[in-house]
């Protein structure tokens, strides 16, 4: 989180990874985000989760032979959105090596999903340039990190996203649908988040946040089902 990061917390990072880099500037970009300076790690994200989608699609392809073709989409959607790579990201630590800008120390990016997530991609990228485009290098080392996960993924186990799992709840229960409002916009018009509310009959109204409108109503939603799922067992 600081301008310099400790080698050791590298080298910590580095063997949770289970990825040794030769040129360590690659890792330092990957963890760098655009509040920090000029060199940032924008360009690796966007690389990194391009190759993320296709090692995960062709897992699942190998994995699920017989599944159909929305089937494979959904179990990846699940997989590869911005929850599951915060999960990944805090297992390994990824906040406390970001480097970020006074803006982002002070609101607490380090622990923010949309930055680690972000930051997992990157990661990726920098390993595929780091290995002279060794893809199959790159898909050991990422599968490694998805192994339990791949394994208790099942194509008949529901995957819709937070919103509209909350919708189909709440008209199984003849409620009115929620009502998402944003509440605020926080940070730089290049590095907004949003705060939305969902506002459900018989619940405290929940408050999401995220890097979009979209993120937020998700995050929001899912709180609204914690509720349900916490108190069905009252």
């Amino acid at each position: 989180m600081s301008e310099k990061i400790n080698v050791i917390e590298l080298q910590n990072l580095e063997l949770k990874l289970g990825y040794s880099f030769q040129n360590i500037s690659l890792l330092n970009q990957a963890l760098t985000h655009r509040s920090f300076g000029s060199v940032h790690n924008e360009r690796l994200e966007y690389l990194g989760d391009s190759i993320l989608g296709m090692i995960i699609a062709k897992d699942l392809y190998d994995r699920f032979p017989k599944c159909p073709e929305g089937d494979l989409t959904r179990m990846r959607s699940t997989l590869v959105r911005e929850t599951t790579l915060a999960e990944l990201a805090r297992e390994f630590g990824i906040g406390n090596c970001l480097r970020l800008g006074p803006g982002e120390l002070k609101t607490g990016g380090f622990r923010r999903d949309s930055l680690i997530a972000d930051a997992v991609e990157s990661i990726i990228g920098a390993m595929f340039i780091d290995t002279n485009e060794d893809f199959p290098r790159v898909r050991q080392v990422v599968l490694s990190w998805f192994a339990s996960r791949l394994q208790t993924i099942k194509p008949d186990v529901n995957q819709k996203d937070h919103k509209s799992t909350l919708q189909e709840l709440l008209q199984s229960m003849h409620k009115p649908l929620p009502i998402y409002k944003v509440e605020n916009i926080k940070g730089t018009d290049n590095d907004q988040i949003f705060v939305v509310s969902a506002t459900v009959e018989g619940v405290p109204v929940q408050t999401g946040e995220g890097s979009s409108r979209r993120r937020a109503e998700q995050e929001a939603a899912g709180l609204v089902l914690d509720y349900f799922e916490k108190n069905s067992k009252k």
